[in-house]
């Protein structure tokens, strides 16, 4: 038998077998993440919600800048949090680096330009429509963007699971400044990554699996969402008159 079939073999026994060693980094990993897209988004929305009603001069140059934090590597996302949190930096009192809380805070910042960035866009969209009505009724851009955040609240849904993909999958920034400290901080892309330079290649395609069917599993979400959506955008509208 190869050593593929024999890491493949003992990988999903361990899955199987529920594991404790990989369920924890399992358990570790899906906390952090979910964690992090919950504060990202909280302040992600608000701001993208209003991003896409307000109009400022320099508005052009903000989602510039906005759109470049979208391309930034992980890992200098890692290095800007690591120096933050450093002894030395600015937020060294909290003594968080290699802390849980630490990677919640990288992933957060790794994750908050692409949630503000989506939002933006789906109000944005949806503000060329019904905005001037809004307008008309006195609503300001605050009021605005929340009546219009709400009316997409699906939409922002479907946000949420991708921001929510995006920081579970992400390697760099978790691995500076958690450290990848063995039942503390280590998770499954950091576990991955460490269990392949080992040789242990069972662990390491296990995870793999595992990470391959959360990500299979949010890509699911989101095309039911955006296929109940769809199907409830098509629904005949009540002919008007018409007994009930």
């Amino acid at each position: 038998m190869s050593t593929f079939s024999e890491s493949a073999v003992t990988a999903f026994g361990l899955i199987g077998g529920a594991d404790p060693v990989l369920w924890s980094i399992v358990a570790r990993s899906l906390a952090v993440s979910a964690s992090a897209t919950l504060i990202a988004c909280a302040l992600g929305v608000l701001l993208g919600a209003w991003l896409g009603v307000a109009r400022f001069s320099g508005r052009g140059a903000v989602l510039t800048f906005l759109n470049t934090f979208l391309a930034l590597p992980s890992v200098v996302v890692g290095l800007i949090v690591y120096l933050l949190l450093s002894r030395s930096g600015p937020l060294g009192f909290l003594g968080w680096l290699f802390s849980f809380k630490a990677m919640v805070v990288a992933q957060a910042v790794l994750v908050l330009p692409v949630c503000t960035a989506l939002t933006r866009q789906v109000v944005e969209d949806v503000e060329r429509s019904h905005g001037e009505q809004l307008q008309s009724l006195g609503a300001g851009p605050w009021l605005r963007s929340a009546i219009l955040a709400f009316d997409q609240r699906f939409a922002l849904l479907t946000v949420l699971i991708a921001c929510f993909g995006r920081a579970v999958s992400e390697v760099g920034a978790v691995m500076v400044v958690g450290g990848n400290i063995e039942g503390f901080t280590r998770v499954m892309t950091t576990a991955i990554a460490l269990e392949t330079s080992k040789g242990d290649l069972a662990l390491a395609l296990a995870l793999g699996i595992v990470l391959l069917g959360v990500v299979l599993l949010l890509n699911a979400a989101i095309a039911l969402l955006a296929r109940w959506r769809g199907s409830v955008g098509d629904r005949p509208a009540a002919i008007e008159g018409a007994p009930a």
